[in-house]
């Protein structure tokens, strides 16, 4: 999905692009439409004003499989917004062994930085590819560098070097008549300063020969040459133990350190072919070029005022009977994300984030709970309520042909790389809804996912031979669906265990 400014996407918008790749669920659509065109109306208004207005959370509620994360996925992506999906359950309450609610903002404000630095780099690509050019020739021509002859001439430095045979005997191109570019003597030390004159002749024989290697590799006659490159470990220790991390974080942390101790952030010198060479120069010099600091900077902004998290399984954090033990760890849960869905301000080794206007989204299936079964705090801070409807037959259909890159398309996409060209009938795909909405009456009700297990099933033979089918069609009618699939879908036993 490409990305589109905020600002450009009206709520009936939103939904429009919602649709291309979700069926139905029309209500949640209109919804998380309202809450993100919101945000931008929010940023419009007076400063003095701008910071009353909260942002309406939503909580979804609905059987597993019927869109809740999908839709937050994509509107994520829809907006260029910080995203991060979270389960409640992996969160305990403080004092016991897992991790802490913090550690979702800390997680958001990672993917915030990485998203900027991503775009910084894309920038920047253009920029650095002259700057790569030029560390790729000095790899291959060691010595030719105008700058290095100057400080090595203010250094009081030889002159005499060698280019070398730097291609075992042949240069790669007829271009050069087949010769080695020999420039200097053996380099040794101890050879005599050359005249001026010489001097000048063979700088002039370098400057040549550095051209004549620039189109070389730029028309790619060097690619499998192998040059030797320094790699530089990019990234740090993870020191956010300072910032208020737990036992998790204390480990990761510790694991740096002692990786740091042990050499793992040493630079290490690798041979490998100018075409991989391109592409470790070219990360270490993006990462060099970006301004970290603007980076977090425009990160934190980001996340302040339009960062989104996406809470999913939060009715097993509810506490539906006081009988059961673990409800006061579930219910401590609950206190404990509480403060940041209300708003506070959470200490990252980039700085403390102020979680006030970060969109909160929640989602659970509350077959076994109810939302009222939540501590009534937490019920406040989700005001907006959404049910997402149970997917039948029809959605079904519409959801293996409808959406872009729909099922259907994958798997026969999937099939022509294999040289298969597979063709799904109408009355197959029909079936197909048919079963998935008769085994999810029969067992356990996990909406579309039941139907990558049935197209799975279906197609299963056909995807372990295409290889041997290759210049072939291959047609999936009602008849082969029923063949593969008739005597599981009608036994409810099998069909538990199968689909």
């Amino acid at each position: 999905m490409e990305r589109i400014k905020q600002q450009d996407l009206t709520p009936s918008e939103i939904v429009e692009k919602l649709d291309q790749y979700i069926i139905g669920q029309t209500n949640a659509k209109r919804a998380v439409a309202v809450a993100l065109r919101n945000r931008y109306r929010r940023l419009k208004l007076p400063e003095e004003i701008r910071d009353e207005v909260a942002p309406k959370n939503i909580l979804m509620i609905g059987p597993t499989g019927v869109g809740k994360t999908e839709i937050a996925r994509r509107l994520a992506k829809l907006c260029g917004a910080p995203f991060i999906k979270v389960e409640a359950t992996k969160y305990t309450e403080v004092g016991y062994v897992g991790r802490d609610v913090e550690s979702m903002v800390r997680d958001l404000m990672a993917v915030a930085i990485n998203d900027v630095k991503a775009e910084m780099e894309e920038e920047l690509k253009e920029k650095s590819a002259e700057v790569v050019e030029e560390k790729l020739l000095d790899l291959l021509l060691p010595g030719t560098n105008e700058k290095e002859k100057a400080a090595a001439k203010e250094g009081k430095k030889t002159a005499g070097f060698t280019l070398g045979n730097i291609f075992g005997g042949t240069a790669p191109s007829s271009n050069a008549g087949g010769n080695v570019i020999q420039l200097g003597d053996s380099g040794n030390s101890s050879e005599p300063e050359l005249s001026k004159e010489d001097q000048e002749k063979k700088d002039e024989e370098d400057r040549s020969t550095r051209e004549k290697f620039r189109q070389w590799l730029r028309e790619g006659k060097l690619e499998d040459r192998e040059v030797e490159v320094t790699v530089k470990p990019i990234g740090g220790t993870n020191m956010e133990i300072i910032a208020g991390g737990n036992i998790e974080d204390l480990e990761n942390s510790m694991q740096g350190i002692v990786n740091m101790i042990n050499g793992g952030g040493k630079s290490k010198k690798r041979m490998v072919s100018v075409r991989e060479a391109r592409k470790i120069i070219t990360e270490e010099t993006l990462e060099n070029m970006v301004d970290r600091d603007k980076a977090v900077d425009i990160a934190k902004e980001r996340v302040t005022q339009s960062g989104i998290i996406f809470i999913d399984e939060i009715d097993k954090i509810a506490v539906h009977n006081e009988a059961h033990g673990g409800s006061v760890s579930r219910e401590g849960v609950q206190r404990d994300i509480l403060p940041i869905v209300e708003g506070s301000n959470v200490n990252t080794k980039w700085g403390v984030i102020d979680t006030t206007h970060i969109l909160f989204i929640a989602a659970g299936a509350f077959s076994m709970s109810k939302p009222s079964d939540l501590i009534p705090e937490l019920q406040g801070r989700f005001p907006l309520r959404v049910e997402l409807e149970s997917l039948h037959k029809d959605e079904f259909r519409r959801i293996l042909t409808e959406p872009k890159n729909s099922l259907t398309m994958q798997y026969t996409k999937l099939m022509e790389t294999e040289g298969v060209t597979l063709n799904i009938t109408e009355d197959a795909i029909e079936r197909m809804s048919y079963i998935a909405e008769d085994v999810n009456a029969k067992a356990e009700n996990i909406g579309a996912r039941r139907l990558h297990t049935i197209m799975e099933k279906v197609l299963d033979e056909i995807s372990f031979d295409a290889d041997k089918h290759s210049g072939e069609t291959i047609v999936v009618d009602a008849s082969y669906v029923d063949s593969k699939l008739n005597e599981v879908a009608s036994s409810e036993d099998l069909s538990r265990y199968i689909l």
